[in-house]
């Protein structure tokens, strides 16, 4: 016996016997076991069986049977009771116990496994015991006792059992005598039934329950008096089969049918006799005569006879009924395999060109745990595979931390995606990147933000989103609990389901539940060589499936239940199988074995989710047979599905989803004991060595097993469940090494599997709808690590930036997904979008020398650096152009392929010694042969528009239209068609600069000629490409070919003519312009709708003095004779420029020239040449500043004729290229001059870009940063200025770079010209690009958006100072020398000799400060005490009490200000006494230090309630320790004394707060805390994980130095392992950085009552290694450069960047708990002219104030207080006076050193007196100031009759107003705020957002 027939027959009754009635149907048809029966062995020997009847223990093994049973469909099971065991003396008192327990333990055993107990009260034969007692049935007592019997039973047994039988078998009772004139046995049997039924049904009146009556079907006479005189549910037959005579059967049937039985029929028992195996024929028969029976109302059938006497091996080919009826009999396997068998191998691999249907789906995929990387970013949890590889358990050790690091690299996937151009990606969703436990409580927020942004960013590249939920990365603490053999995984598997249909629902209509599961029940929980690790294919690997498709089918549910009718998505299971074929066809064994395999594989996981609801009935007997056979050793233990359960999960799919890569021979083997799929299903499988083979030794090429997998799967699961199948894996590994992009092996393999996928479409029927491509890239691949390769991108994972590369394959499966297949291609119709000339040029009058542009010089030169750099956020209008853009000669190659001839560059590139490195074009990127490589990137940009060049040589190979190549034509056609598809406008330059040799030795340019012949090349190419060309430029920067070309003769054809030719040329450039189109304007325009132009290229110029008329005139000059050379005749009046014309007619003259160099135009050239342009086409790179010199005369040139020098910008980024600076603001003067020069044309940005070093390959920072000026300066000139710029153009990728070769590359995609495939990858740049591309722009962030609102009604408002750099005073009254006395007075140390010995005088100018404090309405003044003014030597030996009173006497005026003293204990000046001794090094410090606090405390604490006890101890540490640029100026032990002095300064602080703590607290009610400084620091490149790790270094190193021991406890892990470890690496014996003891981390912890913070700037981070040098930055292993587009200040480390001060805050808030925070200093400086109206300060403040306010408003940040550095110019340390940060400037030139508020004071008085920022749209509020703004002037002494002296200082007229109206304006802001504080402070407003207040004091801290 193989196969059970449990499924068949309710096949049959379902469908044929009980169709029509109400109890039975799919769901309650009874298939009937039993019953149980116990072995009796007679004298002889022989052994017979017994019904079991409880007089012995049930027997071992029962509830195995029974399990076996419910796996081969019995849906019930027969328990006959004993009469005579339960009552042996027929009294329900007197029962026996024991059976009574026997009986309800083997009932609560079949309801344990899923089986309905079918009790049987009785036979028909009455027990011997009874008998001789009472009699038979004709006995009214017998009767009664069984009645009482029956009662007995309900009441022990009722609640067990559903269904019930009184008496099984009337037989004997209908053949008994009926004693004369007495009421018979059978009438008493009747009665006696319908008296227990109506028992039963009192007790029992749940309508489920049935009772029922038996007798044989031979005996259907009596069923007549049965239906009138005693009810039940149903009647229990007992039929019996002779497969000799078949005959009674029929007739038995027959007689149920004519009595017209309404009763549902229980086929009770069916007795089978004379049936040998081999007669299926019979059986059919059989089943065939019930069929027939319709009128037949059957409810069940019997099956127990079947099983013991029918193997249903090959039934379904044997039972003789149609293929339609036995549909779900058939074996699948053998109908696919017959199907296909006889197939040729020719046959079998013919290739089908046909398309995939409309619709179809392409994709390709990747996995969480092979890509993302990001291991522990965002709160991840710990996968099982990051424990795998952490254990060193992958290739080479190997791990997926970092991976292709798609976690930071959403971007660059989705770009390899659009290249691609599918429409689908399949990826799966990390469960611990969602809940790093595994559970819902555990939730991450950082990882679902992942997913959004991937899932967002798909669609908006119209890509469909699919999405694997689970794909093998269990979260490891699940693991730890047993993970998928724990049962209670499917509730958390649930749960996690449920947030991701929840979170990403809305967006994602595709979802896989699990992918490839078997692979984790195999290899991760079989044979242990996945994660887990567990080896256990007896129990684990059958229990995890179990458990996975529990976890699957509740997952189904709740989308079904939940979310399916809102967001209409589809809920499916990723499969993945082999095909298996017989290793012998002819064996009938092997096929049967190759069957086995696909159950063991597919089925274990398809049939119960497709079929029903459990395991497939081969692959249970199968086991069953194993475990029959194995007594000694389980082989396998299969976990049972309850019927609630199989009902759960049948149907638990919307699809099918198929990963398929290989396939298998398999033949019968004897498995023995041994578990696993081989051993326990008697198979081995095997590889043909014809096969094709991989990288992987499991994968084989054998693509027609797809085609034939397919068909199997479409008939074995989806006959019934009609849901489509999508191939949701296909794919194989090559190997890491050799030529991994020309990958020729993989493009056979897919492009053979596609077609067998077609074949099962289009020729077999099969509904496939999807097609997925494994994978997207290269990845982590398990065990194998990065040793195989899936991907269609390679990953260079040697690279930190993982950069992805397109492989052959990826531009294969393109062209597949763009053809839908591979079918004929039809050709497109393309036609290009008609452009349309918005206006024609008018005539414009010449320009004047110098031209009327000069005002763009008057408006832009005088700029401030502020305005210049100012950033302007906004988005160019609707249908803006952006490009990328190429030449032939520079990227094509194949310079004589095809009929090609020879350009003067290839004449010239091929001598050797023109180009460095002897380089040259012959291939350069090779895209004549790589044009699908080339749309590619296209497609991945989003491009609008991609600017080309024909190379006339490859058209006309002489030049002439008599040597047409129509290769070339063709080659074009297919470029211009290729761009079309993709919406991609070509804009066609028709020359740059690759001439014919052949026409280069008629002369080339010079040639007037040539006018005629470009002209006949040009319109052959209107004509030919014109009807989809729609943008033409004639030539590509005429004026490099005038001058280089011919006057300095550097590039072809290399003519050293400078004072003449340039000009000849430049004639006959001009002349070909305008007759080529005046040809497109005569014969094309009307018809192909175009426009054209020529492409001029333009430096903008600055003059060197824009104050002296004749730079100007120099710098407009230099621009004639540049752009206006060519632009001035086409654009105004056809002719020269007269700047020009003047030059060089006088030049000539000089020269002794009868005429002018310059060629002149006719009347009728100048008509013809002007207004031929339809819109002005610029390339633009860089600016130069010119001044104006007389040049000499001879030898006659160009360039002496424009009497200027150029020079370089020297303040700007240098580039790749020596005289090609990054100059962005000059792109906006150029274009502002365009347009007020030549009559505000529309403008294409035709060229725009910067060069990189070659070795400068994907990381290129460098030119993110240019375009983010440049484009910006676009931005600008358009939304500012009012230009019509039209379109943007960049370099698509590397390319030969004339005369620099290769050695520069300027392209957005790096090309790698040493390898022969000329691989393409997209650099940094390339994603930035795109991101433009795609916001049209710079729209507003976020970030630079203001929030209005306020800060809470106590908040501190405060500005500050330092000891040192204001009192002076620094001998006076006792004070003692500080270490920045010392300092200061060394030479060298501080620029320009600078001191604090007098700084502000503010020792001697309580008062004034007090009085400006006072202007500036702050609430709250931090200053610091001079620890030497108080205690001269450092100690308290002697205390200068004349020090102390400057202290009292200025808390005291502050406090009659009623602003609150905010006292610093130490602000960096150290008494020199105790740096003597070793300063902050020497640990005594810290005794004299607490006593210091101590008497400062005791004298001042009692008026002073803000205390900070050390400010910056970074910098003390570090920069006057370590790097020796600030006191005490210590430099030589770097990688130990920072480290020490840090250490010290923690504990002094630490032994301060204590002090004040325990000491003075109660009484004085102050807070005190320690104030540290540090950057918020940025990742140089935010897609690179190495450079996101760097840029926490940085913060960590820097704030975490000195917050994580005071408030977390100790130094940050990061920094204690970094440090060790490099200590160590070093040779050291231990780590640099000192350690704590325990008490002293306990003393230190917690010592703050707030985190003081000063904040600056924000810095772009990157790794560096500095090797085994020992010091902080290496330690810190990071460098750090700022955006170039963050503005200055007048400190070189001082970029304006104030997102980072809402991000760093945020950074405090999550790493140290939300602390109160009190911003201690924030500020910005300037240096050089004294300027009163300060904007870039008062922007500096505006938008890092408003930073604070959305921390405080939006993220909950704890804000108590701000306090703006400084309040007046100071001495800046070891930049003097040269750094101003002063509200209030300080004139340092007069002795009275007087205070004058500068225009932010205004702003920030502002601010305080708003208390934030009041909402602009409802009015102007009262708090707001309107006072004037001071206005740029110099403080500077200045001549005596245009000065006046201002509070000392001598200030011109206008400056002295300003500054006495600015002053007056503070006095009025002070007197109005008193009267509008009250009101401000209590009126509520609705549009505010506002928080609760916190009070700030003791009770808070």
């Amino acid at each position: 016996m193989k196969h059970p027939l449990g499924i068949a027959f309710m096949f049959v009754f379902c469908m044929y016997g009980g169709r029509s009635s109400e109890v039975t149907g799919e769901e309650d048809f009874m298939l009937v076991g039993g019953p149980l029966e116990k072995p009796l062995e007679r004298s002889s020997g022989n052994t017979v069986t017994k019904t079991f009847d409880c007089s012995h223990p049930i027997p071992a093994g029962s509830k195995q049977i029974f399990e076996n049973l419910k796996n081969r469909g019995v849906t019930h099971f027969k328990v006959p009771l004993s009469w005579a065991q339960l009552l042996p003396t027929g009294l329900p008192s007197r029962p026996q116990q024991a059976v009574v327990t026997c009986f309800q333990t083997l009932l609560r055993q079949l309801r344990e496994v899923g089986l309905q107990p079918l009790v049987v009260l009785h036979g028909s034969t009455v027990p011997e015991t009874l008998r001789s007692q009472y009699g038979g049935w004709e006995s009214q007592q017998l009767v009664q006792m069984f009645q009482w019997y029956a009662e007995f039973s309900f009441k022990e047994f009722g609640a067990l059992a559903d269904a019930w039988v009184t008496l099984s078998d009337l037989d004997g009772v209908w053949h008994d005598e009926e004693p004369a004139g007495a009421p018979g046995p059978l009438q008493n049997v009747l009665q006696l039934h319908k008296n227990i039924y109506q028992i039963y049904h009192q007790q029992f009146p749940d309508k489920e329950r049935r009772l029922s009556i038996g007798l044989r079907a031979s005996d259907a006479a009596i069923l007549p008096q049965i239906k009138g005189s005693s009810p039940t549910d149903f009647l229990s037959v007992h039929i019996e089969y002779n497969c000799a005579s078949t005959s009674n059967f029929a007739q038995e049937l027959s007689g149920l049918q004519m009595l017209n039985v309404e009763l549902p029929i229980l086929i009770f028992e069916v007795t089978v006799h004379n049936c040998p195996d081999s007669q299926y024929q019979l059986l059919g028969t059989f089943l065939q005569a019930l069929m027939n029976k319709n009128n037949l109302n059957i409810m069940g059938c019997d099956m127990m006879d079947m099983f013991g006497k029918l193997d249903m091996e090959n039934v379904s080919t044997s039972l003789g009924i149609s293929d339609y009826k036995m549909k779900t009999f058939s074996n699948s396997y053998q109908s696919v395999w017959q199907k296909y068998q006889a197939q040729t191998t020719t046959e079998r691999d013919l290739f089908l060109d046909e398309s995939f249907p409309p619709g179809f789906q392409w994709a390709t995929s990747s996995e969480s745990f092979k890509v993302e990387g990001g291991w522990s970013e965002g709160g991840k949890g710990e996968t099982i595979w990051d424990r795998f590889g952490h254990d060193g358990l992958s290739n080479a050790n190997q791990t997926a931390d970092l991976a292709c690091d798609s976690y930071n690299k959403v971007d660059y996937d989705v770009y390899l995606l659009r290249g691609l151009h599918v429409n689908t990606y399949q990826f799966s969703i990390s469960w611990a990147r969602i809940f790093p436990s595994g559970h819902r409580g555990s939730q991450s927020e950082k990882g679902p933000l992942y997913y959004d942004k991937l899932i967002n960013t798909l669609i908006e590249s119209d890509i469909q989103p699919v999405v694997t939920l689970y794909h093998w990365d269990l979260p490891e603490t699940l693991q730890d609990y047993g993970g998928w053999t724990n049962a209670s995984i499917v509730e958390a598997f649930k749960d996690y389901a449920d947030f991701c249909f929840s979170r990403f629902g809305d967006r994602v209509k595709t979802w896989n539940t699990f992918s490839s599961p078997w692979v984790v029940s195999h290899a991760g929980y079989g044979t242990g060589e996945h994660p887990p690790g567990v080896k256990d294919y007896v129990v684990a690997s059958y229990q995890a499936t179990h458990n996975m498709i529990k976890s699957h089918a509740e997952a189904w549910h709740i989308y079904n239940d939940k979310y399916r009718k809102a967001q209409g998505g589809k809920v499916g299971i990723a499969l993945n199988s082999d095909w298996a074929e017989p290793m012998d066809p002819s064996k009938p064994e092997d096929i049967a074995a190759a069957d086995r395999y696909l159950q063991f594989m597919l089925g274990w996981f398809a049939h119960p989710i497709f079929v029903n609801g459990d395991y497939p009935s081969r692959f249970k007997t199968q086991i069953e047979q194993k475990i029959y056979e194995c007594p000694l050793f389980e082989p396998a233990r299969l976990p049972i599905f309850t019927a609630e359960e199989s009902q759960r999960i049948h149907g638990t799919a919307d699809f099918l989803g198929l990963n398929h890569y290989t396939a298998r021979l398999v033949n019968k083997s004897v498995g023995g004991c041994t578990p696993g799929p081989s051993g326990v299903g008697d198979f081995q499988s095997h590889v043909d060595p014809l096969w094709s083979s991989t990288a992987s030794d499991w994968i084989y090429s054998t693509p027609w097993g797809l085609r034939r997998l397919l068909n199997y799967i479409s008939t074995e699961y989806l006959n019934v469940s009609k849901v489509p199948i999508y191939i949701t894996g296909n794919g194989m590994p090559t190997e890491h090494s050799g030529d991994t992009l020309n990958d020729t092996d993989r493009i056979e393999y897919t492009k053979s599997y596609m077609n067998e996928a077609l074949k099962a479409i289009l020729i077999d029927g099969v509904d496939v709808q999807r097609f997925t491509v494994q994978s997207l890239m290269d990845g982590f691949e398990g065990p194998q690590g990065y040793s195989q390769r899936f991907g269609l991108h390679q990953v260079n994972f040697e690279d930190a930036d993982t950069p992805r590369t397109p492989k052959q394959s990826a531009y294969f499966y393109s062209q597949v997904v763009k053809q839908n297949g591979f079918g004929t291609h039809k050709g497109h119709g393309f036609k290009g979008s008609e452009m349309q000339l918005n206006r024609r040029p008018k005539a414009l009058s010449p320009s004047e020398v110098p031209s009327k542009s000069k005002v763009i010089w008057e408006k832009f030169s005088n700029q401030s650096e502020f305005q210049r750099k100012v950033y302007h956020y906004g988005t160019f209008p609707q249908g803006f152009i952006w490009g990328v853009s190429s030449s032939a000669y520079q990227i094509e190659g194949g310079w004589n392929a095809d009929g090609k001839g020879p350009s003067v560059w290839d004449t010239f590139a091929q001598k050797p010694g023109s180009i460095p490195a002897n380089a040259n074009g012959d291939v350069a990127c090779d895209s004549y042969h790589r044009l699908e490589e080339d749309l590619y990137m296209l497609r991945a940009l989003r491009v609008k528009s991609y600017k080309f060049s024909l190379s006339w040589s490859r058209l006309f190979p002489d030049g002439r239209l008599t040597s047409l190549n129509q290769n070339g034509v063709d080659y074009y056609n297919r470029l211009i068609n290729g761009l079309l598809a993709y919406n991609i406008t070509p804009m066609v330059t028709l020359y740059h600069w690759d001439l014919p040799q052949a026409l280069q030795v008629l002369g080339g340019w010079e040639d007037v000629d040539l006018i005629n012949i470009f002209n006949d090349f040009s319109d052959f190419c209107f004509a030919t490409f014109g009807d989809r060309v729609k943008f033409w430029m004639t030539f590509n920067q005429p004026h490099t070919i005038a001058w280089l070309g011919y006057g300095l003769g550097q590039i072809p054809p290399n003519v050293k003519n400078p004072g003449i030719a340039p000009y000849r040329v430049a004639h006959n450039l001009i002349k070909a312009h305008a007759k080529v189109y005046h040809t497109y304007d005569d014969k094309y325009r009307k018809s192909q709708s175009g426009l054209v132009s020529i492409a001029l290229n333009a430096d903008w110029i600055e003059p060197k003095d824009v104050h002296v008329p004749r730079e100007v005139e120099a710098a407009d000059r230099a621009l004639q004779f540049q752009l206006g050379w060519f632009a001035h005749p086409i654009f105004k009046n056809g002719d020269y420029p007269d700047a020009m014309k003047w030059q060089v007619g006088n030049k000539s003259e000089l020269q002794g020239l009868s005429e002018t160099r310059l060629p002149v135009f006719s009347d009728e050239e100048k008509t013809s040449i002007k207004g031929t342009a339809d819109m002005f086409c610029v390339n633009h790179y860089t600016t130069k500043i010119v001044r104006h010199v007389t040049a000499r005369l001879t030898p006659p040139s160009y360039e002496h004729d424009r009497d200027l020098s150029e020079a370089d910008e020297t303040g700007s980024p240098t580039t790749a290229i020596s005289n090609q600076r990054a100059v962005a603001w000059g792109l906006r003067r150029l274009l502002n001059w365009i347009k007020e020069e030549y009559g505000d044309p529309e403008i294409y940005i035709t060229e725009n870009g910067v060069a990189t070093e070659s070795k400068t390959t994907w990381e290129d920072s460098a030119r993110v940063f240019y375009f983010k000026t440049y484009i910006d300066e676009a931005l600008k000139a358009h939304d500012l200025d009012g230009v019509m710029i039209k379109g943007y153009i960049t370099s698509l990728m590397d390319s030969f770079e004339w005369l620099n070769g290769y050695k520069v590359g300027f392209g957005l995609h790096h090309v790698d010209f040493t390898n022969p495939n000329r691989p393409r990858t997209p650099k940094y740049s390339a994603h930035f690009y795109f991101q433009v591309i795609k916001d049209n722009g710079f729209p507003t962030p976020d970030d630079e958006k203001l929030i209005y609102g306020h800060f809470q009604k106590d908040f501190i408002w405060s500005t500050a100072t330092a000891s040192y750099q204001i009192e002076g005073g620094w001998r006076a009254d006792g004070k003692g020398l500080s270490i920045w006395d010392k300092f200061a007075h060394t030479p060298l140390r501080v620029f320009n000799d600078d001191n604090g010995d007098i700084a502000c005088n503010s020792y001697n100018k309580v008062e004034e400060d007090v009085a400006i404090l006072k202007q500036l309405r702050v609430t709250h003044y931090r200053f610091s005490i001079s620890w030497p003014r108080v205690l001269p030597d450092g100690t308290t030996k002697h205390i200068n009490e004349a020090g102390l009173n400057y202290y009292h006497r200025l808390v005291d005026a502050l406090l009659a200000a009623n602003i609150q003293p905010h006292i610093t204990l130490y602000h960096w000046d150290l008494p020199q006494a105790l740096q003597d001794i070793g300063g902050w090094e020497n640990e005594t410090i810290i005794g004299k230090y607490r006593d210091y606090a101590d008497l400062i405390f005791s004298r001042l604490g009692p008026k002073v309630k803000f205390w900070i006890t050390i400010n910056e101890p970074y910098n003390i540490a570090n920069v006057g320790h370590g790097y020796g640029a600030a006191a005490p100026g210590i430099s030589f032990r770097p990688g130990t004394l920072p480290y020490i002095v840090g250490h010290t300064l923690l504990k002094a602080h630490a032994e301060a707060w204590h002090l004040y703590n325990e000491k003075y607290r109660a009484k004085q009610k102050g807070i005190i805390s320690i104030t540290i400084n540090s950057d918020w620091s940025e990742p140089r490149n935010p897609y690179k994980q190495e450079d996101i790790d760097a840029a926490r270094r940085v913060v960590q190193f820097y704030i975490g130095w000195f917050a994580h021991p005071v408030f977390n406890g100790d130094y940050s892990n990061m920094m204690k392992t970094i440090i060790r470890e490099r200590s160590l690496a070093a040779g050291l014996l231990k780590s640099r950085l000192p350690e704590f003891t325990p008490e002293e981390i306990k003393r230190i912890k917690g010592t703050y009552d707030y985190f003081g913070f000063n904040h600056y700037t924000t810095v772009l981070a990157f790794p560096v290694n500095y090797g085994k040098l020992q010091h902080y930055d290496a330690d810190r292993g990071a460098g750090t450069i700022a955006d170039r587009t963050w503005l200055d200040s007048g400190s070189s480390w001082l970029k304006v960047s104030p997102f980072g001060f809402r991000r760093i805050l945020n950074f405090i808030k999550e790493e140290y708990g939300n602390p109160p925070i009190i911003i201690t200093e924030n500020g910005m400086s300037e240096r050089g002219p004294i300027n009163l109206n300060d904007i870039h300060r008062s922007y500096y403040y505006e938008k890092y104030i408003n930073q604070l306010l959305k921390a405080y408003l939006l993220d909950n940040v704890d804000i108590r207080g701000y306090t703006a550095w400084s309040l007046m110019d100071n001495l800046e340390w070891a930049t003097g006076f040269s750094e101003r940060f002063g509200l209030f400037y300080v004139n340092f030139s007069d002795p009275k050193l007087p205070r004058v508020a500068k225009t932010s004071v205004t702003l920030y008085s502002t601010i305080i007196n708003c208390n934030g920022f009041p909402d602009p749209a409802l009015g102007p509020h009262e708090c707001s100031s309107t006072a004037p703004e001071a206005t740029s002037a110099p403080i500077t002494p200045a001549p005596s009759n245009i000065s006046v002296n201002f509070l000392g200082m001598k200030l011109s007229t206008n400056d002295a107003e300003i500054g006495l109206t600015t002053t007056f304006a503070l006095l009025i802001v002070a007197a109005v705020g008193a009267i509008c504080t009250s009101f401000f402070l209590f009126k509520a407003r609705k549009h505010f957002k506002e928080k609760p207040d916190n009070g700030f004091m003791e009770s808070n801290f």
